[in-house]
């Protein structure tokens, strides 16, 4: 991480990088999402409505990942002062919070055919959207730290105590009797037949790319923005 530390250094990596995380992500996530529509059977239980999965897990991985940025931008930042470490927190929050958003947003639309109901107060759901509000939380913070020049530390400091969140979300189901289903992914293998599993690893690591490849942006923006303020407070004094 420290061979990054230098900006110039950073963006030289970056400015690649980002085109081929695009271009890569789009592919996959649009071909896993074509053969998920079109080239996989319909659920024996679910019917046609399981074809959403391929779009809501990879966003709840995305969701949580995103804060996992966060954190270890915040640890970075705190233990070892990176010089980028809250620019990548601040690059995380904004495509965290859009992939919690989808995750949220498309586990609603499967769970009104599949539970009856469009939301519930279950463990997974409601620990899920106080992670969105996190997000909206952190967002708000940083941006007002960064407004008044400050260099981060309280948001890094917010960021990490909200990492607290993160293991209640992967063990709600476990904790709580809940509507929301167990884990059918795991280590030691999966309760998803197959057939319907193929895509998936083709739109988790599509929009994994897509999402590196916002973050990215989204600290060449920053960086970007910096150099301009930078020099209109040069030409101001001069």
């Amino acid at each position: 991480m420290h061979v990054l530390a230098n900006p110039a250094r950073f963006l030289r990596i970056a400015r690649p990088a980002t085109a081929w995380l695009l271009s890569v992500g789009l592919l996959l996530a649009m071909a896993g999402m074509a053969a998920g529509l079109t080239l996989t059977p319909p659920d024996y239980l679910q019917g046609e409505t399981v074809r959403i999965l391929y779009i809501h897990v990879p966003a709840a991985w995305l969701g949580m990942a995103g804060w996992g940025g966060i954190a270890a931008a915040s640890i970075s930042q705190i233990v070892w002062r990176h010089p980028l470490a809250a620019v990548a927190g601040r690059a995380c929050a904004p495509a965290g919070a859009t992939f919690a958003g989808i995750c949220l947003v498309t586990g609603s639309i499967w769970g009104r055919p599949t539970w009856g109901t469009w939301w519930e107060w279950d463990g997974r759901l409601t620990s899920m959207l106080i992670l969105f509000f996190l997000y909206l939380g952190f967002i708000a913070l940083a941006g007002a730290e960064r407004e008044r020049g400050g260099d981060g530390r309280i948001a890094a400091i917010y960021g990490l105590v909200g990492a607290i969140n993160l293991p209640i979300i992967h063990y709600s189901v476990l904790w709580w009797r809940t509507l929301h289903q167990g884990e059918s992914i795991g280590l030691t293998g999966t309760t998803i037949d197959g057939s319907l599993l193929w895509p998936l690893p083709l739109t988790l690591v599509g929009f994994t790319c897509l999402f590196a490849a916002a973050v990215l942006m989204l600290m060449r923006a920053d960086l970007a923005r910096t150099k301009v303020e930078a020099r209109l407070r040069r030409t101001a004094a001069a």
